[in-house]
Order: structure tokens, then C-alpha cells, then sequence
């Protein structure tokens, strides 16, 4: 028995009823998962008048990643997310400080479904591809249409109210002076091209954080899960709707011709009922970009540090189209 499967094993034992006898089969690292161990297994349970086996996923925070996340607030998000239509995966365990697998660590259940980060520009009819991106789009907007007081996450997640550009634009700027290796003055001209025209907020909502057919799980043709919610906060919801509507994305979530910027922001505004400006779009397409420059420069500081295992470059490609998009 591997020494991850053994403390797996202590520690699922511990939370599960004393009489309950467990064994840990098939566990493998997998590959997908860019910023969290994602480990996958069953739990074999019995108990004197049952038994079963469980399909499971462990989410471990690895030695260094090109993101940094608090498992707390993405296992509280998920549990909150629970009651919903939002289909989101179950969690079950938490090891929140990693007393139990050294590194936090979070236990769900390993849904079904394929992963197809290019699902609307592959093999699939025209037609389905488009039914597909309608779906995605619908199950955006019921993301944003969720009650999250009444799902308790405002005692979880801060609320930025219209100051939600700002409250991004601060946060991801810690994120770049935390992790920065030298002096970066196309991203200085940047933030503060952004700074000085954030917009305003109209409306608080659950933000997903990472919106892409890459996070999704398809069973057939439908989208039926929603993975990946470690970057989820409130704030406004132009924020996931320019993340999708992003240039740079438009392999995942544009499909030429046949659903383009336009169709898109169409399809939400009616799911919705919110007017999309379109100049506050462009403010956070670039904030995207700003976003993804960031992530890959934390990703170069930990592959520096010898904390991981993938190199990265620095941004130049996102810089130059982020000027473009700022018209300077």
C-alpha cells in the first residue's frame, strides 16, 4: 500500500461511523488539473447492515501552482451549491490546514462525464455544438441567477458590491507583486489603464472564476457538471462573461459563423434579463487577459522556486493583445 492510499485510508476512517470497514482501490494521480493533485479512487464501505462502494476524487494543493486558493471557501461553496439546479460536484471530506495528507485537500465525488476542452469546435454537427453552447451559456447565467444569500455564502464570500472591478483589480495585483520576478512595466500600464476606467457594478452575483467547456463534464450531448471551483467569489457578472467572451479564448467557447460574440451575449441577456455594456465587457476582456498574465507569471515563480514541474514564459503574447484591445 502507497504511503498517499495509507493516510487516505487513516483518514477516511476517521470520518466515517466506527463500524464502518474501508479499502481504498484503484488510486491514480491524473493528469488533468493544472493547479490542484487531483487523485481519483473508490471507498469500499461495509457496515454490519450495509455496504457499498463510492466513486471519489481528492483535490490536494500541490507544492507550488500556478494558482493559490483556499480549499475552505471552494468546500463551502460547494456545499452551499448543493440544494441547487447548479450541478456542481458533491463534497464530502475536507482537510482544510493538511493534517491529514500534509497539503489541503478536498474529497468529492467523482462524477461521470467526459472532458472536452474544445467541444464546440470539434467533431460534433453544427447543430449540437451550438445546442451545446446554449446550454453552457444557460448554465452561466443560472449561475449568476442563484440566491446566494439565501445560501448562506455571504457569511463566506465577501461582497464588493459596484466596487467589484476594483476589489479584482486589487486582489490579482497582490497576486502579481507576491510572485513577480522583475520589473513588468507593459502589465504597469495596464493596471493602470484599468484602474482608472473600472466600472461599476449593477448587480452582485456568484462568479464561477474559470467558466469554460474545459471545467465541464458532458454526459452525451448535455453538460451535466460543473467542475473547478476554487477561484468562485461574488462579485459582478460581467466578470465570468468576459472571461468566455475573451479573443484569446474563442477556440473554447466561440464557434464561427454560428455562435459568435454576439450570439452570445444575446443568449445571456435574455437567460438573464441583464443589459450587457458592452464597453464594461471590454474592461473586464482585458482584466481576462490581465488575469491569465498573472496565473502564468505565479506559475514561472513557483517552476523558478523548484516547487513545479511546468515552465512557463513570460506573458508577451497576452501583453500585446491587451494593448490591442486597449486601443494604445
Amino acid at each position: 500500500m502507497s504511503t498517499m492510499e495509507t493516510v487516505l485510508a487513516e483518514w477516511l476512517a476517521a470520518e466515517l461511523p466506527a463500524d464502518t470497514a474501508i479499502g481504498i482501490s484503484g488510486l491514480r494521480r491524473t493528469s488533468l488539473g493544472f493547479s490542484r493533485e487531483n487523485w481519483v479512487f473508490d471507498l469500499d464501505w461495509s457496515r454490519p447492515d450495509d455496504q457499498g462502494c463510492d466513486p471519489l476524487i481528492a483535490r490536494r494543493d500541490p507544492p507550488g501552482s500556478v494558482l493559490v486558493t483556499d480549499r475552505q471557501l471552494e468546500f463551502d461553496v460547494l456545499r452551499a451549491l448543493e440544494p441547487t439546479p447548479v450541478p456542481a460536484p458533491r463534497a464530502r471530506w475536507i482537510d482544510p490546514d493538511g493534517g491529514r495528507l500534509e497539503r489541503p485537500t478536498i474529497v468529492m465525488v467523482r462524477e461521470e462525464g467526459d472532458c472536452d476542452w474544445f467541444v464546440l469546435n470539434g467533431a460534433r454537427p453544427l447543430q449540437v455544438r451550438v445546442a451545446i453552447a446554449r446550454q453552457l451559456c444557460d448554465l452561466l447565467a443560472s449561475i449568476h441567477q442563484l440566491d446566494w444569500r439565501g445560501l448562506g455564502l455571504g457569511t463566506v464570500l465577501a461582497d464588493p458590491g459596484a466596487a467589484a472591478s476594483l476589489a479584482e483589480l486589487d486582489h490579482w495585483e497582490r497576486v502579481l507583486r507576491s510572485h513577480q520576478l522583475e520589473a513588468l512595466p507593459e502589465l504597469e500600464v495596464v493596471l493602470g489603464w484599468l484602474r482608472r476606467r473600472a466600472p461599476q457594478a449593477r448587480s452582485t452575483v456568484l462568479v464561477h472564476g474559470d467558466f469554460k467547456p474545459g471545467n465541464t463534464l458532458l454526459q452525451g450531448d448535455d453538460v451535466a457538471v460543473m467542475l473547478d471551483w476554487e477561484l468562485a467569489h461574488l462579485g459582478d457578472p460581467l466578470e465570468d462573461l468576459g472571461w468566455v467572451t475573451n479573443p484569446l479564448r474563442r477556440r473554447e467557447h466561440l464557434i464561427p459563423g454560428a455562435w459568435e460574440v454576439d450570439d452570445l451575449v444575446e443568449h445571456y441577456e435574455q437567460a438573464t434579463g441583464l443589459a450587457v455594456d458592452r464597453e464594461a465587457l471590454r474592461w473586464w476582456n482585458i482584466f481576462s487577459n490581465l488575469k491569465l498574465s498573472i496565473i502564468v507569471l505565479t506559475g514561472l515563480a513557483a517552476y523558478v522556486d523548484g516547487r513545479y514541474d511546468r515552465s512557463y514564459q513570460l506573458p508577451c503574447a497576452l501583453v500585446s493583445l491587451m494593448l490591442d484591445l486597449m486601443e494604445v
